[in-house]
């Protein structure tokens, strides 16, 4: 017995003998795999935060200190008369409410009609529906800025010129929404529609009472999208818009430039963080929807 015991003992490698653990090699390739790829993460937040924590950073400094050499990153004495001046400067509540309006019934409008054409061209069958939609995705690969002065044509036209309905209605149609949301809806049980096709209900009634509410993380997901878009949009506000009561939130922070660029870089970007406040709000809230939305169907 005793010479089975130490034959048995002798087996096995010197640190289990020592009663001390064994580091494997995958072990330790594992560990270094984990460290570079936290590195690179870090490296990842850093690029991503780094410009915003720079703007939250500099608009608690004064404007002196705004161009100091050496840089310092953290503010040790807070400034915070920079925000007073942005209400002071801009009637920010007007801009926000213009904002908010205009955004919103932009996410609302894209929300609806890239349900209704998704669910069009994934479970109705007409004629010409692959070519109609190629044609649909290929205006994704148009820039609004070819498009600018026929909209602004079309817009004077319908006597809308200068109004905020000039920024609302040529934004609702929304290619991409459209494509996600057929996406989406393909991605859904086609038999729904048929046992609601033998209880006798219509293509509407079907999509109101059956596809609809299950599509809503997939509308989540454009109206979040929409939303932060619009809400940071310059281009179409500076074309579409002249009088300052119909001015968004981006065009009104350019006038704190000053002439020429002379205005304080503090007041600048205090601007800037305020106007970041509502997008972050609409993520958190939004943000369940959309991590729902972008992981459905991954379980099939």
């Amino acid at each position: 017995m005793t010479t089975t015991t130490d034959h048995g003992l002798a087996g096995h490698s010197p640190r289990l003998s020592e009663g001390l653990p064994e580091t494997s090699p995958n072990r330790r390739r594992f560990s270094w795999a984990f460290a570079i790829r936290i590195m690179l993460l870090l490296l990842a937040a850093a690029l991503t935060l780094g410009p915003v924590m720079w703007t939250l950073s500099t608009s608690l400094r004064s404007p002196s200190e705004s161009f100091k050499l050496p840089p310092s990153f953290i503010p040790w004495n807070p400034d915070f008369t920079s925000y007073g001046e942005v209400f002071q400067q801009l009637n920010i509540f007007l801009l926000v409410l213009n904002s908010a309006l205009v955004t919103g019934l932009i996410a609302v409008g894209q929300m609806i009609s890239a349900a209704l054409a998704g669910y069009a061209f994934a479970h109705l069958k007409f004629r010409g529906r692959g070519a109609l939609f190629s044609i649909v995705l290929a205006t994704m690969m148009v820039p609004v800025q070819v498009t600018i002065v026929p909209v602004f044509m079309l817009i004077r036209g319908m006597g809308l010129s200068d109004t905020l309905l000039a920024l609302i209605l040529p934004a609702i149609p929304t290619a991409f929404g459209t494509f996600l949301m057929r996406q989406y809806f393909m991605g859904l049980p086609a038999e729904l529609a048929e046992a609601a096709a033998i209880d006798g209900a219509s293509p509407w009634r079907t999509f109101r009472s059956v596809y609809a509410p299950l599509a809503i993380p997939g509308m989540a997901i454009v109206g979040i999208l929409a939303f932060n878009f619009h809400w940071n949009e310059f281009f179409r506000p500076l074309i579409l818009t002249i009088s300052e009561q119909n001015f968004t939130l981006p065009l009104g922070l350019v006038s704190l430039q000053g002439n020429l660029g002379t205005g304080s870089i503090s007041v600048v970007l205090a601007g800037v963080v305020l106007s970041m406040i509502p997008a972050l709000v609409v993520f958190m809230f939004g943000q369940r929807a959309l991590q729902d939305g972008l992981t459905a169907g991954t379980g099939k």
